[in-house]
This record gives structure tokens, C-alpha cells and sequence, in this order.
């Protein structure tokens, strides 16, 4: 299963992709995050669904500078492959 999520607000600069993808390797997480140039964040994690929503409901707020004002969010059935998590440039 696929979590797709665009975390929208003050999340760039603050430490955001990091601290996304500490709490992806603590809990078993593939996939990657990544800046969109339109200054959101872009997580696309897989998982099983019980790991995707624990994953989801750890990072919905951010880490402690972000200001989280808006997420769009979906979970999709379907594989992606990852073998890893990552921070995408």
C-alpha cells in the first residue's frame, strides 16, 4: 500500500524531509520525500496499512518548526518498489 501525501505551510527550511525520513526508518517505511518547487513537501511512502497510517498520524504536524497548514493525503492499493526511504533533491 501507497501513502501520497503534500504537506503544505511553513515546511520548507525547517527540517521537515529530515525528520520525515527518521520517523520512515524507525518504523520500517520505504519511499522518499521531497521539496516541490511550489514550496510544499511530497511524501510517497509504502508500507502495510497499519505502518502507512502510525507513519501518517507521526507526521502530520511536522517537526517542531514547521507550521503545518494544510495536507493532502491519499492511500493507495498498489506497489511502488522501493527499497529503501530517501530524501529526493
Amino acid at each position: 500500500m501507497l501513502l501520497h501525501a503534500v504537506f503544505s505551510g511553513v515546511v520548507q527550511g525547517v527540517g521537515f524531509r529530515f525528520f520525515v525520513e527518521r520517523k520512515a526508518k524507525e518504523l520500517g517505511i520505504k519511499g522518499y520525500v521531497r521539496n516541490l518547487p511550489d514550496g510544499t513537501v511530497e511524501v510517497i511512502a509504502e508500507a502495510d496499512e497499519e505502518k502507512l497510517k502510525r507513519f501518517f498520524d507521526e507526521i502530520k504536524d511536522g517537526p517542531p518548526l514547521a507550521k503545518v497548514t494544510g495536507v493532502r493525503y491519499e492511500f493507495l492499493d498498489k506497489e511502488g518498489g522501493f527499497k529503501d526511504f530517501e530524501i529526493r533533491y
